[in-house]
């Protein structure tokens, strides 16, 4: 089975969501969870954001010291230099592939970016940097232009190539080709990182990784620009579960870390959110339930437990019998009473639009008696 890379860009990234601005405390707090939970790199900013930046970068670093921490930089010698100040050891420089990019942020056109790639890779790994270089919009690059462009980045000296959907354009078939001919291309590591905009972020990086990538770049509950990132909770957990290979993640961890990026974000995780949610291993309908309490497997395909949570079975407007006679277990009450008494339930639950208590349910199982 391959082993897959999952590097979290939450500090960077993530940090760009609209409205989400880490302190420093809150930074190292999720640096230092991030390593508990075996996340492999940790993308911990831009230090050409400047000197604050730069010493969250390194405090970042000092929290998570057995993760690869890297600094986001472009393609330039003063984001290199801005890196080396932060103490990192690994660098992710990125530049436009596409034209559309090209023509509005280089003028020296496409001879210009495969310049600045010759010239600024060699020189951070002459300053002892491990360098990673990034493909901005290369969902929206010339093919052909692309595979230029992997030819001298493995030139310059760099061991990863990271393919960005900047713009969230692509889908998972069109995904696992790009990325069947990228490895067919090149020997060098190929990580993906891909935006949510039409939904699809975690599909593609997971189709990118059928393709031929080793590398899946992520964000803890898919932070990140605009609709966000692929979330790293939903990729780490389906990579083994769906037989594509291992990873590192410890995946009991996933909840408080989801917990830890939701308080420093101030953004509520939504109650159905795969994996981590208030509700993803919660159940009402009558039908599942009855499944259910005979055996976990017909209507559950991940284990709570593996994540460190527990099954849940709610009562409300959907419920059985089955589901009534497990919470009310102890008390002995005939058939006859029990089917009036979810008939009850039911109209209670519409009422209160809510999940009923069992307490709630033994009051209207007395007031039957009445």
């Amino acid at each position: 089975m391959p082993r897959f890379r999952i590097n979290d860009t939450t500090l960077r990234d993530g940090e760009q969501t609209p409205g989400v601005a880490f302190t420093i405390a809150e930074k190292t707090a999720i640096a230092a969870a991030l390593q508990a939970a075996g996340i492999d790199e940790i993308e911990a900013g831009t230090p050409a954001m400047g000197e604050e930046e730069v010493a969250a970068i390194a405090a970042v670093a000092h929290a998570a010291p057995r993760a690869r921490v890297a600094a986001w930089c472009r393609m330039t010698e003063s984001d290199v230099a801005a890196a080396l100040r932060a103490g990192v050891r690994y660098a992710n420089l990125s530049i436009s592939v596409s034209d559309r990019q090209i023509a509005a942020k280089y003028p020296g056109g496409r001879q210009e970016v495969l310049d600045r790639i010759a010239h600024v890779v060699p020189l951070a790994l002459d300053k002892g940097l491990t360098v990673s270089v990034g493909g901005e919009d290369s969902s929206r690059a010339d093919p052909d232009f692309l595979h230029t462009v992997l030819d001298a980045i493995a030139a310059a000296g760099a061991y990863r190539f990271r393919f960005a959907d900047t713009l969230g354009v692509l889908d998972p078939f069109a995904t696992e080709a790009i990325f069947r001919r990228l490895r067919a291309r090149t020997g060098l590591d190929l990580e993906f990182h891909g935006h949510d905009d039409l939904g699809l972020a975690a599909a593609n990086t997971l189709a990118a990784l059928r393709g031929g990538a080793n590398h899946a770049s992520v964000c803890v509950l898919g932070l990140g620009e605009r609709a966000g990132n692929a979330a790293l909770e939903q990729v780490a957990a389906a990579i083994p579960r769906l037989g594509l290979g291992c990873v590192g993640t410890i995946m009991a961890d996933l909840p408080p870390l989801a917990d830890i990026v939701a308080a420093a974000s101030c953004r509520a995780i939504p109650p159905g959110q795969p994996i981590v949610g208030e509700t993803a291993f919660t159940h009402e309908s009558g039908i599942h339930v009855s499944g259910l309490l005979r055996d976990p497997g017909t209507y559950e395909a991940l284990d709570p437990a593996l994540f460190g949570r527990e099954r849940r079975i709610l009562l409300g407007k959907h419920s059985g019998s089955a589901a009534l006679r497990d919470a009310l277990d102890g008390l002995d009450v005939p058939h006859v009473v029990l089917a009036d008494l979810l008939i009850r339930l039911r109209a209670h639950a519409e009422r209160v639009k809510r999940s009923v208590t069992r307490d709630e349910v033994v009051s209207l199982l007395a007031s039957a008696a009445e």
